[in-house]
């Protein structure tokens, strides 16, 4: 139980009773989520104003916050390409200034200077060209970058896809449950049987149970039948045995799995033209029903959308849903390229065709049924992953389903390169400039350096790739 003010103790689904919860922490949205029966909360939330009880589902190393922070630990723990760089050239600038700081010293001696003199000069050129600066260049900024993303609610399991991020050219959305909300209710039933509305309804809800697909949410609340010998049907639909009859439940992908012929497409039509996606209710052999479900679009995504084009990013739709839904969607949003009525094989198939033409490919869906697309991609972002943060197949997880943070990504991603640049560029600059001054090349003119000094510099130069990097906090979640 959780009363207002209280903190939700683990991760769960709420039982009874409603409220208002602040789950800034998780999402990085500040504005409290209201919560009912069903949904699920995350341990560590607030209670804000009402009373709830909730069943535990994760607790300890199990719950989301653990799993956040594990996240985070292990993208920190990743290199960039471009550190590994960094590290490269590391390898070669230590041994060299060693190199020169001998050189200096023996250079001294036979100048006639004595002992004291060369081996100060010897530890100048060592201290002033310590390599912090060089070595903090990259971790840092990719420290900061990973902290504000997970602030804005954007969780990246590598350095590396942080890294390529803002190279990718094309962006592709699923469709159901990505570009709109996935909160679908039945909005015509064609009967075609002598069952009644409410028994086809009983035959669909007690198949969908089984199922993770958006469109079950149409028929949770609906009551169930025992099924047996249930089976998904990758991009197809559902099947299972009811009543000692086999039911089938998809879309018109199913008459050819079957092997019958579809009388219905112009009833097909006529659902789908009010952008509705179609379900056909198949007993044996005999189609008992054809459902259209409605969706709603998301409220920003149209925003995302043009401010993507705005950024010279190809962006395309592909969904396994009825073309005219597709089409009627894609049109709403300003999406130009729409791949419809494909199956998950054909949309990894799809992505991959994009790659070897030499795109680099952003793919975002909801984490379940685009796992092949996900995986396939250069940067998979899975989002509805709230709770249910175990997107493997995915590179990033949006936490609060807010496909505006795609965005903020773009903009981290490219920002935080630009900063591991400008670190790199004043860390070998200021070495270039410092050395000469170290080795005593400038002494005719009277600019030479002591070891105290040189420590100052060295200092001074990693507090300014410090700072530098913490420019990446200011970027716009």
């Amino acid at each position: 139980k959780c009363m207002p003010g209280m903190k939700v103790a683990v991760d769960g689904i709420i039982t009874s009773g409603e409220t208002h919860l602040d789950e800034s922490f998780i999402t990085g949205e500040s504005a409290p989520a209201k919560k009912s029966k069903g949904d699920k909360v995350v341990a560590g939330s607030i209670n804000y104003d009402g009373v709830i009880l909730y069943s535990a589902e994760r607790i300890g190393p199990d719950s989301t916050i653990s799993e956040v922070v594990r996240l985070v630990v292990e993208a920190v723990n990743t290199k960039a390409p471009i550190s590994r760089i960094a590290d490269k050239v590391s390898g070669y600038f230590v041994p060299g200034i060693f190199l020169i700081a001998i050189i200096t010293f023996i250079g001294y001696l036979i100048l006639g200077y004595n002992f004291n003199e060369s081996i100060i000069s010897f530890v100048t050129v060592l201290v002033v060209a310590c390599p912090c600066a060089l070595g903090l260049a990259t971790p840092l900024a990719i420290v900061v970058s990973e902290g504000q993303s997970a602030i804005s609610g954007i969780l990246i399991k590598s350095s590396e896809i942080l890294e390529n991020a803002h190279k990718c050219d094309t962006v592709i959305f699923d469709k159901t449950g990505t570009l709109t909300y996935g909160n679908i209710k039945i909005s015509k039933i064609n009967n075609y049987s002598s069952y009644s509305d409410e028994d086809i309804i009983k035959l669909v809800a007690s198949l969908e149970a089984n199922s993770t697909h958006p469109i079950s949410k149409a028929f949770s609340e609906f009551d169930k039948l025992k099924v047996s010998n249930f089976k998904n049907i990758s991009g197809i639909g559902l099947y299972g045995v009811i009543n000692n009859k086999k039911i089938y439940v998809g879309n018109n992908k199913l008459f050819n799995k079957i092997g019958i012929n579809n009388d219905y497409i112009s009833d097909e039509k006529e659902i789908t033209s009010k952008g509705n996606s179609i379900i056909y209710v198949i007993e044996e052999k005999e189609v008992i029903a054809l459902i259209g479900v409605g969706d709603i679009i998301r409220d920003n995504i149209k925003s995302v959308i043009t401010e993507l084009n705005s950024m010279n990013k190809k962006v395309i739709m592909l969904s396994g849903d009825n073309r005219n839904v597709a089409e009627i969607v894609g049109k709403e949003l300003g999406i130009k390229q729409i791949i419809a009525d494909i199956l998950p094989t054909e949309k990894e198939k799809v992505i991959k065709e994009l790659i070897s033409e030499g795109h680099r490919v952003m793919m975002v869906g909801d984490g379940i049924n685009d796992a092949p697309a996900l995986a396939s991609s250069d940067v998979g972002v899975s989002i509805n992953s709230g709770t249910d943060i175990a997107g493997n197949s995915s590179d990033i997880l949006i936490m609060n389903d807010d496909l505006s943070k795609i965005i903020t990504l773009f903009n981290i991603s490219s920002k935080t390169i630009t900063i591991i640049k400008q670190n790199l560029f004043w860390a070998f600059i200021y070495n270039i400039l410092m050395i000469p001054i170290a080795i005593g090349l400038l002494k005719p003119i009277g600019l030479s350096i002591s070891p105290m000094i040189a420590s100052i510099a060295m200092t001074i130069s990693s507090l300014c790739v410090v700072f530098n990097s913490l420019r990446l906090r200011s970027v716009k979640n």
